[in-house]
């Protein structure tokens, strides 16, 4: 089956990866050089633009930022629409809003590609192993088109509907969750050392008692040892939580703690951290407050 993956960022290069080790024909896709010179070292083919993905591919899994970004990669001058085979599958794993999702399945549909809207969650590290969760929902056709990258990036594909936007939904009230997780974790670690508790021992008794979650354990272990990489970046919740806000008006549904995670979120990339990994929008208690992070200065 050849395969494109477009966007070989932290989930994308995981995603390909997976789809090679899968014996599928890969070619991935992104502008950095580096990113393609790393997949053709880990045996794939890459290309700059999507427009010069192989002809007729027969599923393409869109790995970017947002819904811009997908229509652009798909639909747009560079995309890939015209050198996939009739009846080819995009994989839409971007997180937006279901407004969008249905709108861009209905350009897909009009054009005679199937598409599934399949948001992804895991992160770098689940991605990389072929194991991230899919929050999918499309035709039957679809899916079974989408299967054999389906099995080889997923450990678990959740099957949603057949109405696009459902897959969407899901992932935006997800992303709800994790976004106030993240900050809250944020929140206590900061409390705790401006109260003069040892970091490294909050951390250990928080992740071994009731009050812990995935997002503290997995973002203050990097905040400890000052580690800000982006493996999710601070910007994509501002992003993120903007959709879960968007949504929520759209339904005259109040989200409170999702809107003051945004103004945390966005209150870091003003200072500048908006590239840095999420966990790192705990400097904006550091900047109010004076305290000192553990790790590298």
């Amino acid at each position: 089956m050849k395969v494109g993956v477009i966007g070989l960022g932290a989930m994308g290069m995981g995603a390909a990866r997976s789809c090679l080790r899968a014996g599928l024909a890969t070619t991935g896709c992104d502008l950095s050089g580096a990113a393609r010179a790393a997949f053709v070292a880990a045996g794939g083919d890459a290309c700059a633009t999507a427009a010069e993905l192989p002809e007729g591919v027969e599923a393409v899994v869109t790995l970017v930022v947002n819904a811009a970004q997908t229509e652009a990669a798909v639909f747009g001058p560079s995309g890939c629409a015209a050198r996939m085979a009739p009846g080819a599958v995009v994989v839409s794993s971007a997180t937006m809003s279901p407004d969008d999702a249905r709108r861009l399945a209905g350009l897909a549909a009009a054009r005679g590609l199937l598409w599934l809207d399949a948001p992804v969650s895991g992160g770098a590290a689940k991605a990389a192993e072929g194991a991230m969760t899919v929050m999918a929902s499309g035709s039957r056709d679809a899916f079974a088109r989408a299967r054999p990258v389906l099995d080889a990036v997923a450990a678990k594909v959740w099957e949603l509907g057949e109405a696009p936007g459902l897959g969407a939904t899901v992932k935006v009230a997800h992303q709800l969750l994790a976004g106030v997780h993240i900050a809250v974790a944020a929140e206590a670690m900061s409390l705790a050392i401006r109260a003069g508790a040892d970091p490294r021992q909050f951390y250990e008794v928080v992740t071994s008692a009731a009050g812990s979650s995935w997002m503290f354990e997995n973002r203050m272990a990097r905040v400890l040892e000052g580690d800000d990489a982006p493996r999710s970046a601070v910007d994509i919740f501002v992003k993120d939580l903007g959709l879960v806000a968007e949504m929520a008006r759209g339904l005259d549904h109040p989200v409170p703690l999702a809107s003051q995670a945004q103004q945390l979120f966005t209150a870091a990339s003003a200072m500048g951290h908006g590239r840095a990994d999420d966990g790192f929008v705990i400097r904006v208690w550091q900047a109010l407050t004076g305290i000192g992070l553990p790790g590298k200065a």
